[in-house]
């Protein structure tokens, strides 16, 4: 530019324009260096605005020689400068790609510049091509900017990706299952990670170079007898496929781990294989959880026998078989008699005990004739299969069953007896599905617990009918109280020696609208198992204690009771409800219970047989000697008298020996502890004269009288209040005392 310039213009003018130039150029510098200083990566904002104010003072700076020194030169002389501020704009265009903003300031205002001084001369043509000239480089510029830009975001793009990818890999490595692995084409294990090595138990060193299957196998790799896992796995290798979340068996130190191993082949550009890479992960706790939670799943926990789902599973393989081979299997259920009782006396522990013991036996005495597992509670289930199941083979095993586990049981000291009952089913004779089958070995079960336990009972149609029966009486019966079905009969109890009147027994009747009159013998049972027992007890004790209260003083009332009453937490409080109603005194209504009651839970029955003692009422014992008779009870409860069962009562007028003996024996007990002896069923006057010869104080049967309704009971007492004549020996004096 000076050599341009001096010819021309004045040497002052071309000096003090360089010295302004090299002015502008350090500050500009300085400038650039104070806001970006060397080597940093970014640029702000502020640092991009100072930069184009500093190439905007650049570019005016060289246009000041176009604008203001123009007039002085020739065409040649002007046609050089452009051609220098031409080369400066394209320069500084590409130069300042870095700061777009910069470039096109400076582009703009040496071409704005140029285009003017052209014009001012009249050189429109040059004055077009400048215009032209500085939109090419101005564009050009944006390009070579928006170029470097993108180049630039996606240089740190993949930066950033590298870093997240190596940041992965690292956590990856040090995390405490999982690790890296490769292989080459000869299957040797390279570039163990420090993972890998620590997974092995082994140096990085130690396992560098080794054969992978060498380092998984331990032990056995020299024999060649390791898992076939592993086998699958060198297999998959060698057809060189991927697998993902492989399951291998690996052996370390002499311990077997699992491990899940996934992998993929390493192919070069040119289709070459050389080896393998993957991911493992030691998955040895994840194992041995699932092992545990199927277990659980088809075992029983506290005896390893079988479940339910189990023994489900298996009775439906041996009906498959048995369709499929035109034979048989069996079912047995069986339910552990007394084990009740072990629990409430001796404690669950014992009682936990004790099954393990009989899940043991109940193994050995099955053996390989079929599967025997738990159903839950005291109750156990055989699965019989296989060529030869008959009628006669179920019996025997479930006879054996039965003796077997009746033996006597040594725990803690304890020697322990409890029963076992069972009932069974064929299939596909007695049902073919599973539950079918299972439905009626339980209803054969329910009818051997039925006649007294410690028996085998085959399925039968009749159970079905049976079943049956008793579900529509429940059905029925659950509305038979509020449509007043039900009814009281009195039976009177008498004095053996005097004839009178003592006390009448309050039995319930039901007369249903479906099935009308209903034995007792068989709607009981059904309501203590439908547990509707309570409500229809409670009617009865409330019914007979304001039938009683019209009666004369002495005459008592008897209810019998159930277990299942006994053991609702409020029935002391509804035995003071039923005496407040009626206005009965309490010494007029005496509770009647078997021996059952005691069985299911003897501490809680005797606290409320104790409460309904000290209200003032009486407490009979009825069907002493027929059940588990314990002469325990006595010490811990006061009877006010002991019912003698019918059978000991025929018994003794036949002269039995032993039933003269019970009898004898209970009655002197009976009056040592200054209770009161009644025998039941007395129907003839030689069972009559046999008792009182015995000393039994009261008799009731149908020789004092059938039951009968409340009218009548009400007149018999009104009867013998006015006159009781003594019992005379003989045919009538009985009958003449009650009418």
């Amino acid at each position: 530019m000076v050599r341009v310039l001096s010819p021309s213009v004045a040497i002052p003018f071309v000096a003090g324009w360089v010295a302004l130039l090299v002015m502008t150029m350090a500050g500009s510098a300085l400038v650039d260096r104070h806001v970006s200083p060397f080597g940093q990566a970014r640029a702000g904002l502020r640092a991009i605005h100072l930069h184009a104010l500093g190439a905007a003072l650049l570019a005016v700076v060289w246009a000041l020689p176009i604008i203001a020194f123009a007039p002085w030169l020739g065409p040649v002389e002007r046609g050089v400068l452009w051609s220098i501020m031409a080369m400066l704009m394209a320069g500084m265009g590409f130069a300042f790609g870095v700061v777009p903003l910069g470039a096109q300031v400076f582009i703009a205002i040496l071409g704005v510049a140029g285009t003017v001084a052209f014009q001012a001369q009249g050189a429109v043509t040059a004055a077009v091509v400048s215009a032209c000239f500085q939109v090419f480089v101005a564009v050009g510029a944006a390009e070579t900017g928006r170029t470097f830009l993108d180049g630039k975001l996606a240089e740190a793009g993949l930066a950033d990706r590298g870093e997240v990818v190596s940041l992965l890999l690292r956590e990856f490595e040090e995390g405490e299952a999982d690790w890296l692995w490769q292989v080459d084409v000869n299957r040797r294990v390279r570039e163990v990670s420090p993972r890998f090595a620590f997974a092995l138990g082994l140096d990085q060193d130690d396992a560098e170079g080794k054969p992978l299957i060498q380092l998984l196998a331990g032990e056995s790799w020299e024999t060649g007898f390791f898992h076939s896992s592993l086998h699958d796995l060198a297999e998959r290798i060698k057809r060189r496929e991927s697998f993902s979340n492989l399951l291998v068996r690996v052996t370390l130190q002499g311990q077997h781990r699992w491990w899940e191993l996934s992998a993929s082949p390493r192919i070069a550009d040119n289709g070459t294989f050389f080896g393998f890479r993957g991911v493992g992960s030691d998955v040895t706790e994840r194992r041995e959880s699932e092992e545990e939670i199927a277990y659980l799943a088809r075992f029983d926990t506290l005896t390893g026998l079988p479940n339910r789902l189990q023994l489900t599973e298996a009775l439906g393989a041996a009906m498959r078989r048995a369709d499929q081979s035109r034979s048989r299997c069996g079912f047995l259920m069986i339910d552990l008699d007394r084990f009740k009782t072990v629990n409430d006396t001796l404690g669950h522990v014992v009682g936990d005990q004790l099954l393990e013991r009989l899940a043991e036996r109940l193994r050995a005495l099955v053996g390989d004739a079929g599967l025997c597992g738990r159903l839950g509670g005291d109750e156990f289930a055989v699965v019989l299969g296989g060529p030869g199941i008959d009628g006669d083979k179920v019996h025997a095993v479930a006879q054996r069953i039965i003796s077997g586990l009746s033996q006597a049981y040594l725990i803690d000291h304890y020697t322990l007896y409890i029963g076992a009952s069972v009932g069974s089913a064929i299939g596909p004779r007695d049902g073919v599905t599973v539950e079918t089958l299972m439905r009626n070995a339980d209803l054969a079960l329910y009818r051997a617990k039925g006649e007294g336990g410690a028996a085998h009972v085959v399925y039968e149609p009749s159970l079905q009918t049976d079943a049956e029966q008793r579900r529509q009486l429940e059905l029925a019966m659950r509305n038979a109280l509020e449509r007043s079905e039900f009814s009281l009969v009195y039976q009177p109890v008498i004095d053996a020696k005097s004839g009178a009147v003592l006390s009448f027994e309050a039995l319930a009747r039901w007369t249903s609208a479906e099935h009308g009159p209903v034995s007792p013998a068989k709607f009981i049972p059904v309501a203590e198992s439908a547990r509707l027992i309570v409500p229809i007890g409670e009617w009865v004790l409330r019914s007979a204690c304001l039938e009683a209260a019209r009666w004369p003083t002495p005459i008592k009332v008897a209810v019998n009771i159930s277990g299942e009453q006994l053991l609702e937490s409020g029935f002391a409080e509804t035995v003071v409800s039923a005496l407040a109603n009626s206005g009965l005194p309490p010494h007029r209504l005496e509770i009647e219970v078997t021996e059952s009651v005691f069985s299911r839970d003897s501490a809680a029955a005797l606290v409320t047989l104790n409460r309904i003692i000290a209200l003032g009422c009486a407490v009979a014992l009825d069907d002493f000697g027929t059940g588990a008779s314990s002469i325990g009870y006595f010490r811990k409860l006061r009877f006010s008298t002991i019912k003698i069962d019918r059978s000991f009562v025929q018994g003794a007028a036949r002269l039995a020996p032993e039933s003269l003996a019970i009898v004898r024996a209970v009655v002197a007990m009976a009056d040592s502890m200054e209770m009161s002896t009644t025998a039941e069923g007395v129907e003839t006057e030689s069972e009559l004269a046999m008792i009182r010869k015995l000393g039994c104080r009261k008799f009731q049967g149908y020789l004092s009288g059938r039951p009968m309704s409340a009218d009548q009971a009400y007149e018999l007492v009104g009867k013998t209040a006015k006159s009781a004549r003594p019992v005379q020996d003989g045919s009538g004096g009985a009958r003449g005392a009650v009418g």
